[in-house]
């Protein structure tokens, strides 16, 4: 644990920072799982899920949570 007043400040920022991102990559992660699996199950409410992963991915890749290659490549993957 550090003693200066400014870096003790910064790893409780950090520290919510992170789990913030862990959180939101979490949500990403999970909306991606389910829109493929209701496209496997053929559901139908299949676009509604894939539209609200692409939202997630697309909010991930403006924050820097993921690269914006990383996103294109998870959207792609989803469209397929």
């Amino acid at each position: 644990m550090p003693n200066i007043k400014s870096s003790v400040l910064s790893v409780r920022k950090d520290a919510k920072t992170n789990a913030s991102n862990t959180a939101k990559k979490s949500e990403m992660r999970t909306a991606i799982k389910k829109a493929k699996a209701a496209r496997a199950e053929g559901a139908a409410n299949t676009a509604e899920l894939v539209n609200l992963a692409y939202k997630k991915i697309d909010k991930a890749a403006k924050t820097n949570l993921i690269h914006k290659n990383t996103a294109a490549r998870y959207k792609s993957n989803l469209a397929k």
